[in-house]
């Protein structure tokens, strides 16, 4: 098991520290938070094929302000060989939502032997066929699944069977669930909202964009990671069609010629696109109405004041003034040893204790 609380780095706050400490580079998107999780596998598995070691993903999550991942080490030569078909480069438009992603290796069978090459590239242009735009290039991520959906499952009946053991119940038990639904060869996914932004218009709802998927002959699914996100095989050209054919039926003001999503828009869809409600648009979770995603546990949830840091006025309208106190207060019963610096209090008129 293996935990990573520096968010910030694996976010793209400081893509080169994050390079500098896990040997990859992150891109900013909705989708950075599973991106984090997959370049902290990466490193593990940069780690292990030093000892001619390889891992393999149980269950990966982020939750909150951490990351977690669970995966097994097994020892062997020869398999460790299969690394760079586990990683990816990603490409992301500057742009749109487009990304793309360029397989590390590759491998060729002849009878019985297999030989590892280098992966075929570029595996997009130098403008995006979509907007128009340059790419961002990050990586390399793991591009494998990061969950065993069997094992993910015998948990699920595990705490189900125990729930009166774990406090914590409600919340394990809508991680675990979302995670059995995820598609589990599907990297990375996709943000309704931010695909109604680029082309300024409404957001289709998640059932009728799922039934648009499904019925165009591709998978989706929910994500873990962020509620509105969604995990598709389709095509980026798919993806954009779909949104195309919503526009025409919900039509939207005029825009800036060369705005992305002005580009986007002055091709026509090339998919004939039906809404029409599909059955396996609604998840297992969904339909027995399972709950998934938990509000905070409480009021101003998050990371508290550090250590030495200086209380100013924006961190009483935070985390409020009663909080502050009960934290001042448990730190001087706490303290065994001759009294430290306490936090240095900025003087403000609108900071009162």
């Amino acid at each position: 098991m293996c935990t990573a609380t520096d968010m910030a780095v694996l976010c793209g706050s400081n893509g080169e520290v994050c390079y500098s400490k896990y040997g990859s580079y992150p891109t900013r998107g909705k989708y950075i938070h599973e991106m984090a999780l997959r370049i902290v596998l990466a490193s593990i598995e940069s780690h292990a094929n030093r000892y001619k070691r390889y891992i393999v993903p149980v269950l990966s999550f982020q939750k909150d302000f951490y990351l977690r991942v669970f995966v097994r080490i097994y020892t062997s030569a020869s398999a460790m060989k299969e690394t760079p078909l586990k990683l990816s480069y990603l490409y992301q438009c500057t742009g749109c939502d487009s990304f793309h992603l360029q397989p590390l290796g590759r491998t060729i069978s002849k009878n019985t032997s297999v030989r590892h090459l280098p992966g075929y590239g570029p595996a997009v242009p130098q403008e995006c066929t979509d907007c128009g735009r340059k790419f961002i290039m990050g990586g390399p991520i793991w591009s494998a699944p990061i969950h065993d959906q069997e094992w993910v499952a015998s948990i699920i009946e595990d705490v189900n069977r125990m729930k009166s053991s774990y406090p914590a119940y409600e919340h394990i038990s809508a991680i675990l669930n979302t995670i059995s639904e995820e598609l589990p060869d599907v990297p990375l996914f996709l943000s309704l909202h931010n695909l109604s932004s680029t082309l300024k218009c409404t957001s289709p709802s998640a059932v009728i964009f799922r039934s648009a998927v499904i019925n165009a002959g591709y998978r989706i699914s929910r994500t873990h990671v962020c509620a509105i996100g969604l995990k598709t095989d389709a095509p980026m050209s798919v993806i954009w069609d779909i949104m195309r054919c919503w526009v025409k039926n919900h039509p939207i003001k005029g825009q800036p010629a060369d705005q992305p999503g002005s580009i986007i828009l002055s091709k026509e869809p090339v998919l004939q696109v039906n809404f029409a409600r599909a059955v396996a648009s609604l998840s297992k979770a969904q339909a027995k109405k399972v709950a998934r995603f938990l509000p905070n546990p409480e009021r101003n949830w998050g990371p508290k004041l550090r250590a030495g840091r200086t209380v100013t006025s924006k961190h009483i309208f935070l985390l409020g003034e009663a909080a502050l106190n009960e934290a001042f207060n448990h730190e001087q019963d706490n303290e065994e040893e001759p009294k430290s610096k306490k936090p240095k209090i900025e003087e403000d008129n609108n900071a009162t204790f």
